[in-house]
């Protein structure tokens, strides 16, 4: 696998964690008949929240495999 096709797969699946824990919120809130204003501010907050969880994940990843671009790595 390339670092190109490395580095877009790392992106889509950043993209889908993102779109999941922002999409939550506002379906719990359904159950509670929201106004509008509060729909958004819950998709708000899980946008928030998926930027928080994804920079964690991203942090993590690094420390595991020691650094992102490290020299001489083997494929």
């Amino acid at each position: 696998m390339s670092e190109a096709e490395r580095d877009a797969g790392n992106r889509r699946i950043k993209a889908v964690i993102l779109l999941v824990v922002a999409v939550s919120p506002p379906l719990i809130s359904l159950q509670f008949d929201p106004s509008p204003i509060e729909l958004l501010a819950a998709l708000g907050v899980g946008v928030a929240l998926g930027l928080v969880v994804v920079w964690y994940l991203g942090r993590l990843g690094r420390e595991f495999t020691g650094g992102s671009r490290r020299p001489g790595r083997r494929r």
